[in-house]
């Protein structure tokens, strides 16, 4: 059989012809995803919620960055995995001024479809650990402009 006549035929027609049609192919059904991907997928997902300032380093990834641990994708989150559902914890940091419990559900949201879509695993819950509040920084270069005007009217008064 030559290259062409396998690109016209379907791959079942090629694997019937190959083998046989009496013989049976036993596929491997068994995909192990680790935490750690899973805990990626959901920390990118994370991070591209508007109001999400960052994710926030736990105790344990606070310990492992310290020692040299490079999981800096995944920081911040914590999965548990039981069967084919998966429970993710994540602990993060949000910008001042943006409506938390809005944040939140979005951040939840956008974790749950992001994980169900890529690994094909039910998530029965994403759990949502503010731990900080940040503020904007200042622009450099930049300052506040205070005019004469408004120095005066004040130690006038």
């Amino acid at each position: 059989m030559n290259e062409n006549e396998v690109k016209e035929k379907t791959n079942e027609e090629v694997v019937e012809q190959i083998i046989g049609e009496d013989s049976a192919i036993e596929i491997a059904t068994n995909l192990n995803i680790s935490e750690e991907v899973i805990g990626i997928i959901a920390g990118l997902a994370t991070t591209e919620v508007e109001g999400i300032a960052g994710i926030s380093l736990g105790i344990v990834d606070g310990i492992n960055q310290f020692l040299g641990s490079n999981k800096k994708y995944s920081k911040g989150v914590k999965v548990t995995l039981d069967g084919k559902k998966v429970v993710v914890d994540l602990f993060v940091n949000v910008k001042y001024g943006v409506r938390i419990p809005d944040v939140a559900w979005e951040a939840q949201n956008s974790v749950k479809k992001s994980v169900e879509t890529m690994t094909g695993l039910e998530v029965s819950a994403v759990n949502i650990n503010v731990q900080g509040i940040i503020f904007d920084k200042p622009e450099k270069g930049k300052v506040k402009e205070v005019k004469a005007e408004d120095t005066e009217e004040k130690s006038e008064e």
